[in-house]
């Protein structure tokens, strides 16, 4: 894909790829932590060898200067979505070329199978409005609602109740980092590079839960 635009230092990114063929790309939980993890590790300009780092330390290593900064992220059974700011030169093609180079080599050889994993380059959407930005971490958060409601930004949100208490259960996503939730996969993100839009962990809630309840009558 030939992208219109050139990745700026300080701009903002909503980068997004999905399977080859939208096949699945995270068969398991040992699937989705790996990629979680290298959200983490493939953000350094160091050259690592993950199959180095003890089982465990994932989130003790060291990695030096990171090359981008990472606002929120979701996991889904054949894509994913990551909220991106350029912080280097060319960082966020150095990141997500060593991100879809790890996980390929790592998923193809778990799940013996050859050639290309992901749907070719990942796609990128310059987000050039502070609105925009805004919905972008209700966006990438409530995706996995499609899991337990496929169509329900069409036909409106069967059971919002359940939505709710299934998006603060899912742990492949950043949602439950902005829930204040303590967990390790919180240094994932740099949350300080991004607007605080929201005052509080009830204010985060309730914008997600705002657009839970809109229905895309388009």
């Amino acid at each position: 894909m030939n992208r219109k635009f050139k990745f700026s230092i300080g701009e903002f990114y909503h980068i997004y790829n999905r399977g080859n063929e939208k096949r699945i790309i995270f068969k398991d939980d040992h699937d989705r932590k790996r990629f979680t993890d290298l959200l983490f590790l493939c953000n350094t300009k160091k050259s690592i060898v993950v199959r180095e780092i003890p089982t465990g330390l994932t989130y003790e290593f060291d990695r030096g200067e990171t090359i981008v900064d990472i606002g929120a992220y979701c996991l889904m059974p054949n894509h994913f979505h990551l909220l991106l700011r350029e912080k280097t030169e060319n960082g966020i093609s150095l990141f997500m070329k060593k991100l879809a180079t790890s996980y390929s080599m790592y998923f193809n050889k778990r799940h013996q199978r050859t050639g290309g994993l992901f749907e070719g380059k990942f796609k990128a959407t310059h987000v050039d409005s502070d609105t925009y930005l805004k919905y972008l971490f209700s966006y990438i958060h409530l995706n996995p609602v499609k899991i337990i409601d496929p169509h329900w930004k069409e036909n409106g949100i069967n059971d919002k109740d359940m939505a709710e208490k299934y998006l603060d259960s899912y742990p492949y996503s950043s949602y439950r980092d902005y829930l204040g939730k303590e967990r390790k996969e919180k240094l994932i993100l740099c949350r300080k590079e991004f607007p605080e839009y929201f005052e509080s962990i009830a204010e985060f809630k309730l914008c997600v839960s705002e657009w839970l309840s809109f229905k895309d009558n388009t």
